[in-house]
């Protein structure tokens, strides 16, 4: 490979929220053991080099006034989506976000009122039920269910009974999902587009993870379904989930209805806080560029790998442990329920276990199901097996 996913960084003590205040769940890591970061979701290789050389171009310039983004962050966009995801767009369908889940609140705040209801899929990305709780929204949950082969799938005939009995006309759509891995494929996106259309719902999309595919899946944007989602839908994107850029703030809708357009740029101003730091400009430049495609394309060789790896360890060894296995992110969602009624163990204790055997490990169940865990395999390949035997060793 070009690029290094092999090297074990040192985020410890450099800002990393991912080190610095994992949850520990009441315990802490036993000594002799070193932490791994399995929790949050950002990544722990080392940036891809051309980030770093673009914002370093623009660090070199001694001034840091007012200014709008470029020509060349517009460019940068539009050739991305292009090449990535076969997205058609101009500069006038694309606008800037401070992170998707600002994008959602002021599409929240355009289209709802409070008390309003809105439809969303379960297990629910954590994220999004803050955004809604905050703007005291009603959730209404449409849960994904697995099916015999063990793959999540939507319920439409729900979805479309929720959406009348509440009558809904806001949904959140999470494309990959997030936390069940999930990589919708055209007819399943068709499906719900039209359930949507019956009902007269505005469309969040969230495509952060649209660029992270595992074992060749191939992600479908849900404006290229038809002409109706293209209108009806405000699709959310993001380098950061990509490049790990996190840190530096920064996102970007693409609308192409221009009276989408209008209410969502008018909630996102009344803020008066939605502008871009002029340094995640310059990351994102360097990051939608010939070398960030092909660093891209090796990270999906590299995760893919991992999740291989760690999905075939866990259906071996930690017997009662169900996980379907993601085609998409970098997030395995654990499903500990047998395992916990089999061995008699409460599920705090599982998860003190893991932290104190230096396995910085999620609680699942925020995302809206009961013992359930939310594991991290964006790390190098060593550490990914050292977490695995140390699960097998001192937890399961």
């Amino acid at each position: 490979m070009k690029y290094d996913f092999h090297t074990k960084l040192n985020r410890k003590g450099h800002d990393a929220l991912a080190l610095d205040s994992y949850p520990t769940y009441g315990t802490e890591v036993k000594e002799g053991f070193s932490e791994i970061p399995m929790w949050v979701a950002d990544m722990n290789y080392p940036v891809l080099p051309e980030i770093q050389k673009a914002i370093q171009s623009r660090l070199d310039q001694p001034h840091f006034g007012y200014f709008n983004p470029d020509k060349d962050y517009y460019k940068s966009i539009i050739n991305w989506q292009k090449t990535r995801n076969h997205v058609d767009c101009q500069m006038k369908n694309i606008h800037y976000e401070n992170g998707v889940l600002g994008c959602l609140s002021s599409a929240i705040q355009a289209f709802t009122s409070p008390g309003e209801a809105i439809l969303i899929h379960s297990p629910t990305y954590i994220g999004f039920t803050h955004v809604l709780n905050d703007l005291g929204r009603k959730i209404i949950h449409s849960p994904l269910y697995l099916d015999e082969k063990n793959i999540w799938r939507m319920d439409y005939e729900n979805m479309d009974e929720l959406c009348k009995k509440y009558h809904i006309h806001f949904a959140i759509f999470c494309s990959p999902h997030n936390p069940a891995g999930r990589v919708w494929v055209k007819e399943e996106i068709e499906k719900a587009m039209k359930v949507y259309q019956n009902n007269d719902c505005i469309v969040f999309s969230d495509e952060i993870w649209s660029d992270i595919l595992l074992n060749g899946n191939k992600h479908i944007p849900t404006q290229s379904i038809n002409e109706d989602a293209r209108n009806r839908t405000i699709a959310a994107y993001a380098p950061s989930k990509t490049f790990s850029l996190a840190g530096l703030v920064g996102s970007y809708h693409i609308i192409y209805n221009s009276t989408l357009i209008d209410k969502i740029l008018k909630s996102s101003k009344s803020t008066h806080y939605n502008s871009p730091n002029i340094l995640s400009v310059y990351a994102l430049k360097g990051a939608y560029s010939k070398e960030g495609e092909i660093w891209c394309d090796e990270l999906c060789e590299t995760l893919s790998h991992n999740i291989n790896y760690a999905y075939d360890f866990i259906l071996k060894h930690f017997k009662g442990v169900n996980v379907s296995k993601p085609q998409g992110t970098y997030m395995m969602y654990l499903d500990c329920t047998e395992y916990l009624s089999d061995k008699n163990v409460s599920f705090l204790s599982l998860l003190q276990k893991g932290i104190e055997a230096g396995v910085l490990w999620q609680d699942g169940r925020p995302f809206g199901k009961e013992n359930t865990i939310r594991l991290n395999l964006a790390l190098p390949e060593d550490t990914v097996k050292e977490a695995m035997e140390r699960l097998k060793q001192y937890v399961f």
